[in-house]
């Protein structure tokens, strides 16, 4: 290509229409993990997930959601600890998630980023999270607040996955919810459903062909020349 003259041909690839729009998509439920970031008796963002659950699952998702509780901090304890591999097997089996925080001291919980943090970019030659698709959301002990959702978003980012638009906040979540522990009905409530279905939607969008969504030129190219590499090297 003349007018881009940094390409390196053999590694730039036109956009493959069969690939992007294949006939071969998985036809089981849709796998959705929930993490919420409290370990309170009364957790809000643990209630906000378990709503957010049972409307994943009337909506034809098979959900599983983490209990941090037992979780060591990042880096105090080894990768097989038993509720890091939980963890991490979750991560893996999942096709997409939910992470739902409270807001504390302004910004998300510790146990919130904890478990992020426990969960790698790569586990040997698997990217866990890579083209998988996110949700957020947060619940606020006073008014409606943006900080949580925003630092997630960030996250989700860097851990290349790919998160919907829509996200809700829930302002004085205690109001939210009765005395049996369920999610009242109010503008609130239906923003949730409204990003669950978003979520629904965008992961039987994409899982199928979440590998090729997220494939890289770069990353070919890096590829080519570690190849190149070690074929030179074996033949010395």
């Amino acid at each position: 290509m003349t007018d881009t003259p940094n390409i390196v041909e053999e590694h730039f690839h036109s956009i493959d229409s069969a690939r992007l729009f294949s006939k071969g998509d998985p036809d089981h439920p849709p796998r959705i993990l929930l993490l919420y970031g409290s370990l309170r008796d009364r957790s809000f963002s643990r209630l906000m997930t378990q709503e957010a659950a049972r409307v994943l699952t009337r909506l034809g998702a098979d959900t599983k959601t983490f209990n941090p509780s037992g979780l060591p901090l990042p880096d105090d304890a080894d990768a097989s600890h038993p509720k890091v591999q939980e963890l991490r097997d979750l991560v893996s089996w999942s096709e997409g998630m939910v992470w739902c925080s409270p807001e504390r001291h302004g910004a998300m919980t510790g146990i919130m980023k904890a478990q992020i943090d426990w969960i790698p970019l790569s586990l040997g030659a698997v990217r866990p999270t890579q083209g998988k698709t996110l949700a957020v959301m947060q619940v606020c002990g006073g008014s409606q607040s943006f900080n949580t959702l925003n630092q997630l978003r960030v996250l989700g980012r860097w851990m290349r996955l790919i998160t919907i638009p829509n996200q809700s906040s829930t302002p004085k979540a205690f109001l939210e919810f009765d005395d049996n522990d369920r999610m009242k009905p109010s503008p609130n409530y239906d923003r949730m459903v409204d990003v669950m279905e978003e979520l629904v939607k965008f992961t039987l969008l994409t899982r199928g062909r979440s590998d090729y969504l997220v494939e890289r030129y770069s990353e070919r190219k890096e590829t080519g020349a570690a190849l190149i590499k070690r074929v030179n090297q074996e033949a010395i």
